[in-house]
């Protein structure tokens, strides 16, 4: 079983969230603070992270950013009341995989942790196959019934990003804060130039299909 490091000091939360986690076969440890949190750290692996951010000690921030010290890959989500733009940047900078801002549903925060986990097995494989098409995350190249292409950065790392969350949609501003620093003069209409960029190249692709769904976003679906 995987273990998971909850780190919430909202106690009825915090015991809702080792419950439900708990009920879908993790091994759970939880912390009140981020000083305890980080002390199991030190102790123990943890193959994925879930904080809050205003805690008493040690923030999620710092928590965060110790934590990516440990590791690189382990996943980490934060879930908080702080909603703001800036707190967002600030968590994705610092190294968190995903963000949920309070009240979070439970249920759609246990198809975070499982996408989150399944995305990190894919990672620290390096490699991501869809039926007959092969994406390797180290080179940028997708090989496609054998015939091997090397994509742009960033449209590999929305392609990558799309297929490792079939039938998920991704908003404009999602992809834009994974992808692109938040200084960057870059604005929406780069992500729409990359995803019409890789629907042209994958218009005829038996695999997969890169799907627009207007006001809303971009998914892909396997096919």
């Amino acid at each position: 079983m995987l273990n998971i490091l909850l780190a919430e000091d909202n106690f009825d939360l915090c015991y809702l969230i080792v419950s439900e986690l708990k009920r879908n076969n993790y091994n759970v440890d939880y912390a009140h603070d981020g000083e305890t949190a980080v002390n199991l750290l030190e102790t123990k692996h943890y193959d994925m992270l879930i904080t809050d951010i205003m805690m008493p000690k040690v923030d999620g921030f710092e928590l965060v950013s110790y934590a990516r010290t440990i590791s690189k890959n382990m996943p980490i989500l934060i879930i908080t009341a702080k909603a703001a733009q800036e707190d967002k940047y600030k968590g994705f900078n610092l190294g968190t995989d995903d963000y949920m801002v309070k009240p979070i549903d439970i249920d759609e925060l246990i198809l975070r942790v499982g996408a989150l986990l399944r995305r990190a097995k894919i990672i620290s494989e390096q490699k991501l196959v869809v039926g007959g098409a092969v994406l390797d995350y180290q080179t940028n190249t997708v090989v496609l019934d054998g015939v091997c292409s090397t994509l742009p950065q960033k449209e590999f790392q929305i392609l990558f990003k799309l297929l490792s969350y079939p039938d998920t949609i991704f908003t404009k501003n999602q992809l834009m804060e994974e992808f692109w620093d938040m200084n960057t003069d870059s604005g929406e209409t780069t992500i729409y130039t990359h995803i019409h960029r890789l629907r042209d190249r994958y218009q005829n692709c038996k695999y997969f299909e890169i799907v627009t769904l207007r006001n809303l976003g971009y998914k892909a679906v396997i096919k």
